[in-house]
């Protein structure tokens, strides 16, 4: 069966970067004419077992690029011992990869369409990558007047995408506020704003109050909506924590100031 026939098409591998060597990179393929996403949703990418050629794994990977981009990109993590990363990361330019005909998820814009004073945006990881794309959509400007991104890591080689965020920087000025946070190493100091950050994690940060004092912005369910993407325990203990400060999630037609994505 055609990937024409079948539920996914075959996209080519056109570029790869590669972050940290064995451990983190980003790749580029040819993007379908039509395949539509939101910023913020992510695509599953399919790739065989064995000698075979249909794919038979599938996997969740955001889309970073902008929603008008006529490229796809996609940023991973490998997992030794995983059975799909290890593939994935053993391909080279010009091959091919399969990508389900449907995006899916949730974490978009549509869930604020009312929009706020502040959009924060909190990542762990590759958790970043739907935030790329939500960062390059002119909507997200038009809704909030302001725009944190909170990206914590363990080391400070793990922080992709800096001059894309920089350039950001430079468009939106004091619109966007940039908070790289590698939880071990001591003393890393903010690449543009010259600042020691603190080594602790995001949930930490929320529960001490560290984020308003690095943002110089407020979190309150007022005129913040706040979105999350990253690994499990993250996502848990910041919508128990932000479920004490009047944070939640959408829900029978109510528009809410929470979102949150899990495809792991």
């Amino acid at each position: 069966m055609s990937s024409s026939e079948s539920n996914y098409h075959k996209v080519t591998i056109n570029k790869v970067t590669k972050w940290v060597d064995g451990k983190l990179h980003s790749f580029i393929t040819n993007r379908p004419s039509e395949f539509e996403f939101k910023a913020g949703q992510f695509a599953r990418l399919g790739l065989p077992v064995g000698h075979g050629v249909e794919p038979t794994i599938w996997r969740g990977f955001s889309m970073v690029n902008p929603e008008e981009a006529d490229y796809l990109e996609f940023y991973a993590t490998l997992v030794p011992t995983g059975e799909f990363s290890p593939k994935l990361f053993a391909l080279d330019e010009g091959e091919s990869i399969a990508i389900h005909k449907v995006p899916f998820g949730f974490l978009t814009l549509d869930n604020f369409p009312n929009g706020g004073k502040t959009l924060w945006l909190f990542a762990t990881g590759t958790g970043l990558s739907a935030f790329l794309s939500i960062l390059q959509t002119q909507k997200t400007w038009e809704l909030f007047s302001n725009v944190v991104l909170c990206h914590g890591v363990r080391t400070a080689a793990e922080l992709s995408y800096e001059d894309l965020l920089l350039g950001l920087s430079q468009k939106y000025l004091h619109r966007f506020t940039y908070l790289p946070l590698p939880t071990r190493e001591s003393e890393f100091v903010h690449p543009w704003s010259g600042a020691v950050m603190p080594s602790s994690r995001i949930t930490k940060l929320i529960e001490d109050g560290d984020l308003v004092r690095l943002s110089g912005l407020d979190i309150n369910s007022e005129d913040s909506c706040i979105m999350l993407c990253g690994n499990p325990e993250m996502l848990s203990e910041a919508r128990a924590l932000l479920k004490e400060r009047g944070f939640a999630t959408g829900r029978r037609g109510a528009i809410g100031n929470l979102a949150v994505e899990k495809y792991w």
